[in-house]
Order: structure tokens, then C-alpha cells, then sequence
């Protein structure tokens, strides 16, 4: 009996009885999947959030639904596979793979019920505002006509509906693309029922149409409900009195599998796993929960699959992540202000940004500066007729991308390009081997990562010839060169001209050139060389200065902390009295607040506005701070299988904006929650009157920054 309390509990809580005191132990760890969770919940949260404006409010539920496809094509799918490996599983993962999927389906369950709740809250609140969003039962005769003239038009020609009842299996589902599966009945036969099955094109059509005003109120109808209304067209050849029409959705395996052909180029062998991925075996099917149980049967017979963790009931809608892209409608109250990206004073203020470089360093922050000044660096470096090459690293870019368009018009004004390009970037894979196929098409010197390693660093490096010697520029970023992100993203840029950084800059783009070529770095800290022991160094560095009484901290802002070998390092520091604060956005496997172990430990979540993104590293060194700013999260991929690089911040002004930046969002008390054992996001409690929301001082902050 014992043994099952463990097991539930360790998930729940996540405390555990102790068998021999019967007293609750804190774990050492929280599971990351199960702390992911918790991350999204968050997300769920800011819709739920009555403080939001309404229509952003619609948008994080899309960005939770979203968020929750990519759990399930990626963690979950590495689960199932990790069952297959026994006793060796739990060895790999610390935790048994069937536990943590049963604690996911539970707690799965409730986001999507919570979900569903928040939604029909949402509907409500849109009608208060005049706007109404309708199903195909609710349409006036006056609408029902603009739907059926908008279905004739734009819909029926991308319809092709596939009869289940006459096939003998049943066709490849796209992962996740969205079906109605269709019942056909006639009142005098219902063994005799046909069924059907019909893809809805929301790839090819937005899925919200809006309809015409009526007065003051806005009317919104789903591109389901459209197909829905026009079932009787759809299948006119057919006698029927009575059809039926249920969403179904399936989730696949997202694992990119390469085969090891080494004769075959690497390009060739990601397009040969993407086509594979679109096979990938169904880790969930979701299903309308008012489909009949015997349809139900129908289609899993059909499909040949089985499980209560993978057929899940929900609701009449999915793929709710198109809610990201709900209409502009209504009053602009409704919505976020956009606020312009600020001008640097400084970059502002001279003739050229290479020039700005080389007198001083420059940290932008994203998404408050404008994303521009990267775009100009490389327009700039492209016409500098000193400038002789540019070398850069590309993970995800943005789809009509001006970095690559700027860096193919660098080859045509004479520039030797290089781009390092990361094809297995998740999901991103075929937007990458298109631009791998354009580049090289125009001259630039495509290098496709390095074998065995992601390449997930952002570094920009720009040769100039000045006084007959080479000259580096440096860019350093902590999150993608890309336009569209940098507008949601809160990351940062460094540009630098500092000879010992760019130098070993310069030395990373030789080594993904050469991968023999073995370098030691002095400044730079690159996994999956030197980055764990130089963290563990530092932090240890921290342990011995608080045991002889010296002032010690360590400050990290970052993505996901789930490294259990740097976790144990923050442990052994807690205990020897080093004060550690932790800015995390998602996965959190340490557990803050243990008496004896991490009481000196606190931590914070905050979900806004805008997607935390940015890594930043602080380090007291006994008064003598160490900035820096980085790609990587601490998760052992990071650490021991990618390619990042984590830059010191050298100038004293732009340490202090850092300060103030991580100051300010520490003191947070509107959007940060606080991240403990029991992982139930409870927003920090105010200790004054006053409202501290970080993301509205920062914009202030840069802004007044700027104009000193």
C-alpha cells in the first residue's frame, strides 16, 4: 500500500511520504515533463486573466493549445518510445516513463477542461463587446446566405471528401490537421449509415470567416461550422434524412529519424526523415466528446489504434492554436497597443553602426529596440567595401526573412557569405532546406551544422579590412535572427568589436568549418567544450566565498533549469549560504525552499505580453561581477550536445543595464508567479500598494535610457 502512495504522490504534490517517519519529503527534483505542465498552465492562466484585454486573451489560449501539440509530437512520442526500453528507461530519465505518462494524461485532462471552461467564459465577454461568434445553427437566413456563397466560392473547390464506409483501412491523417468525420443516416435504415471523412483547409483558408455587420455587432463563424452547414451539398448524390459531423484530429511522432547512408548529403537525408515524420506513429487522437460511441468504435477499428492515453475525448473545436490569428474585430481596447521598437540613442546619433562597434560595445533589447539596426548591420556591411566577409549562424528565421535576403544581396556586392545552417531545427526544417537550396543557388557558402551537434548558437561575425589587417565585428544574441520573433521575444543582441571575443568568434566559425580543429577559449564559454565546468567552477566559486563569510549570489534568467548535475551544484551552494535567484520561464526541475538543502533559493515565472526568452548569467565573484549573456538554457542537450555560446559582458554601462533589466524583473509582482514544490503558480503576493508589472517598466526604462 505504501509503495502506491509514492507513486501517486510523486507526481501530485511532488512530495513523498517517508516510509520510515511518515513524514513528507520534498524531492530533489521535479520531473520536466510534469514541470512543463505546470509551464502551460501559466500560459492558461494569462487567459483566464480578466486584467488581459479580451482578444489577447483568446490568443494564449491558442498559444496553450499550440504549445500542447508540440508537448505531445515531441515528449510525449519520446516517452512512449522510452516504455519500449524497460528497467533502462527509469536509468536514463530518473523517473519510470508509464508513471509519468499517466500523470500527464491527468493533468492533461484538466488543461483541456479548463480550457474548454475559459473558452465559453471568452464567448460570453466577446458578446458583452458585441461580438458574437456563432455555429451553423445560429445563422440568420440573411448570413446563411453570404456563408453558402463564401462556401461555393472558397471552400467546396478545396473539399474532397473520402467515403470510410468503402475503403478497406483508413487514410493517412496529417498530423495535426483537423477532420470532421461525417455520419450519413436514413431514418429507415440506421445499420446502413454511411461515413465520410473531409479535411478542413485551414491551411489553405483562414479558419474564421467574418460575417458582415449587423448594427454595432461583429459575427465571426469557424470554418467547420461553414462545412458543417453545407453537408446536404457536400454529399447531394446521397439519400439521407439525417447527418452528423464530428471533429477529429491526430498528433504524430515529430521525431526527425536520419538514416546513416554516409554517401547520401545530409540535406538529402532531413528531407527523407520529414517525409517519414508525416508517418510518424499517432501518440493522440482527439475526438469530439459528443460522438457517438459506436462511431467512435468505427473510426478507432479503422484506424487501428487503441489506449486511454491516446485516444482522448474533447471538445467540438480543435486545433485551437488558429485562435492566435482570431479577427481584428471590435474596438482597440480589446487588444494589446502595439508599441513601436525604440531607437538606440547612441546607434542613432553616428554615422555608421561598424563605427558605433568599434568605439563601444551595444546591447539591444528585444522587443523593445527595434529589430532594424541588425537588418542595417548587415545592409551596411554589405556595400562597406572594406567589409570582406560576413559568417553567421541561422537556426530560425522569419519566412519572407530580410537577415537572408541581406545576406544574399551581400554576395552580389562581392562579399565572401557563409552561413551555418541548422537543418534540424524543430519544425522549422523545411523553411531551413528551402533556404539551404536558395543560398547556395546565389553563392553563399552554406555549412550544415556540425555531425552529432545542433548548432543553436546566434553569432553574426563581419571581417573588415582596416590598416591591412582583418578587423572583427561580433553579433551575439540570445535568441534567433529573426524579424517576426524579435517583435514577441524578449531577447538581447550584443554587438561588440572586442578583439578577444570576436577572435574566438572567429575560431568557432573555423571549427564548424573544420571539425577536427580542437580550440581553448579564454572568453567565450561554448558547449559542448568547456560550458559545464566553467558553470560548476563559478558556482563553486560562489560556494567557497559564502563559507569564508564573503558577500555571494548567483542570478540566472533563462528558458527551462533542468540539469540535475548543475542542480545539485545550486543545492551545495544554497547550503553554504550562497543567495540564488531564478528567473525561469517554462521546465523547472529544481525545488526551491528546502530547509537544509535550497532555503537560500527562490524562484519566478514570469508570463506576459511578451515570450521571456533570454539568458542571462550573474555571478557576485566576490564583488567583482561576471555578466553574461547566452543561447543556452541549462538542460544537458544544451550543455552536451549543441553547439552555444554564452558571451561575457565586459562594458560596466551595459552591465548595469543588465542589473537593472534583472532588478526590474525580479521585483515583478503582477505577472510573476512563484515557482515551489507544490508547482500550483500562485502570482506573487504585493508587499505594497503599488503595481510592479515588468515588461511596461522595461519599455519605460530602455526608452529613458536612450535619451540620456
Amino acid at each position: 500500500m505504501q509503495q502506491s502512495v509514492l507513486e501517486k504522490e510523486k507526481f501530485v504534490s511532488p512530495n513523498a511520504i517517508s516510509p520510515e517517519t511518515n513524514t513528507i519529503m520534498k524531492p530533489k527534483f521535479i520531473n520536466k515533463e510534469i514541470s512543463w505542465l505546470s509551464f502551460n498552465e501559466r500560459v492558461l492562466q494569462e487567459a483566464a486573466d480578466a486584467s488581459v484585454p479580451i482578444i489577447e486573451r483568446i490568443k494564449f489560449l491558442g498559444i496553450c493549445s499550440s504549445n500542447l501539440d508540440e508537448f505531445y509530437r515531441v515528449r510525449v512520442a519520446t516517452l512512449r518510445r522510452l516504455v519500449n526500453l524497460g528497467k533502462k528507461a527509469k536509468k536514463l530519465i530518473g523517473d519510470d516513463p508509464r508513471d509519468v505518462l499517466k500523470e500527464i494524461q491527468k493533468k492533461t485532462k484538466k488543461q483541456h477542461k479548463d480550457f474548454d471552461e475559459i473558452y465559453q467564459q471568452l464567448l460570453k465577454e466577446l458578446a458583452k463587446n458585441n461580438i458574437f461568434v456563432i455555429d451553423e445553427t445560429q445563422l440568420t437566413d440573411e448570413q446563411g446566405e453570404h456563408v453558402k456563397s463564401f462556401f461555393r466560392l472558397e471552400v467546396r473547390p478545396k473539399l474532397i471528401p473520402i467515403m470510410i464506409d468503402q475503403i478497406e483501412g483508413f487514410p493517412a491523417l496529417k498530423d495535426r490537421m483537423i477532420y470532421l468525420a461525417v455520419r450519413l443516416v436514413k431514418n429507415d435504415n440506421m445499420s446502413k449509415a454511411k461515413f465520410a471523412l473531409i479535411e478542413i483547409p485551414s491551411e489553405d483558408i483562414p479558419r474564421f470567416f467574418v460575417l458582415p455587420k449587423t448594427g454595432n455587432k461583429n459575427f465571426i463563424i469557424l470554418l467547420d461550422d461553414v462545412i458543417r452547414y453545407q453537408l446536404k451539398d457536400i454529399f447531394s448524390i446521397f439519400s439521407f434524412d439525417k447527418s452528423e459531423a464530428y471533429t477529429i484530429k491526430i498528433t504524430r511522432d515529430a521525431e526527425l529519424e536520419l538514416e546513416t547512408d554516409l554517401e547520401e548529403s545530409y540535406l538529402k537525408k532531413v528531407v527523407k526523415g520529414l517525409k517519414h515524420r508525416k508517418e510518424g506513429n499517432p501518440v493522440r487522437l482527439i475526438y469530439d466528446s459528443k460522438m457517438p460511441v459506436e462511431m467512435v468504435e468505427f473510426i478507432t477499428k479503422k484506424m487501428r489504434i487503441s489506449g486511454e492515453d491516446t485516444i482522448i475525448a474533447g471538445s467540438k473545436y480543435h486545433n485551437n492554436r488558429d485562435f492566435i490569428k482570431f479577427p481584428k474585430v471590435g474596438s482597440k481596447e480589446l487588444r494589446y497597443d502595439s508599441q513601436a521598437g525604440l531607437l538606440h540613442h547612441y546607434l542613432e546619433k553616428e554615422k555608421g553602426i561598424l563605427q558605433a562597434i568599434q568605439k563601444k560595445d551595444v546591447l539591444l533589447h528585444y522587443p523593445y529596440h527595434s529589430f532594424n539596426y541588425f537588418i542595417d548591420l548587415l545592409r551596411e556591411a554589405s556595400i562597406d567595401p572594406k567589409v570582406t566577409s560576413i559568417k553567421i549562424t541561422v537556426y530560425r528565421v522569419a519566412p519572407h526573412s530580410s537577415v537572408m535576403n541581406a545576406l544574399i544581396n551581400a554576395v552580389k556586392n562581392g562579399k565572401s557569405v557563409t552561413v551555418v545552417l541548422e537543418l534540424q531545427a524543430r519544425f522549422d526544417e523545411e523553411a531551413n532546406v528551402y533556404w539551404a537550396d536558395r543560398l547556395q543557388e546565389e553563392g553563399v557558402k552554406v555549412i550544415f551544422g556540425v555531425p552529432g551537434l545542433k548548432v543553436h548558437s546566434k553569432l553574426c561575425l563581419i571581417t573588415r579590412r582596416e590598416k591591412e589587417k582583418p578587423v572583427h565585428y561580433a553579433t551575439i544574441g540570445t535568441g534567433n535572427f529573426n524579424e517576426d520573433t524579435a517583435t514577441i521575444y524578449s531577447d538581447h543582441i550584443l554587438l561588440t568589436a572586442e578583439k578577444g571575443i570576436t577572435k574566438e568568434v572567429n575560431k568557432i566559425f573555423e571549427f564548424f568549418a573544420n571539425n577536427y580543429k580542437s580550440n581553448v577559449f579564454k572568453h567565450l564559454i561554448v558547449s559542448p567544450f568547456n560550458m559545464r565546468q566553467k558553470f560548476i567552477n563559478m558556482i563553486n566559486t560562489e560556494k567557497k566565498n559564502a563559507s569564508e563569510g564573503k558577500e555571494a549570489y548567483i542570478i540566472f534568467k533563462l528558458n527551462n533549469l533542468v540539469d540535475t548535475k548543475i542542480i545539485t551544484k545550486l543545492y551545495e551552494a544554497s547550503q553554504a549560504g550562497v543567495k540564488i535567484k531564478l528567473i525561469v520561464r517554462g521546465m523547472f526541475s529544481l525545488v526551491p525552499g528546502i530547509e537544509d538543502l535550497s532555503e537560500n533559493i527562490e524562484a519566478i515565472s514570469i508570463v506576459d505580453k511578451y515570450l521571456e526568452h533570454s539568458r542571462i548569467y550573474v555571478f557576485c565573484n566576490d564583488g567583482d561581477e561576471r555578466y553574461f549573456i547566452t543561447s543556452a538554457d541549462l538542460m544537458p542537450r544544451n550543455i552536451d550536445r549543441r553547439v552555444e555560446v554564452t558571451c561575457p559582458v565586459y562594458d560596466k554601462k551595459i552591465q548595469n543595464e543588465l542589473k537593472e533589466f534583472l532588478k526590474i524583473q525580479w521585483e515583478d509582482n503582477v505577472k510573476a508567479r512563484l515557482l515551489n514544490s507544490n508547482q500550483d503558480n500562485q502570482f506573487r503576493k504585493r508587499d505594497s500598494f503599488k503595481k510592479l508589472r515588468a515588461q511596461w517598466i522595461l519599455y519605460d526604462f530602455i526608452s529613458k535610457n536612450n535619451i540620456e
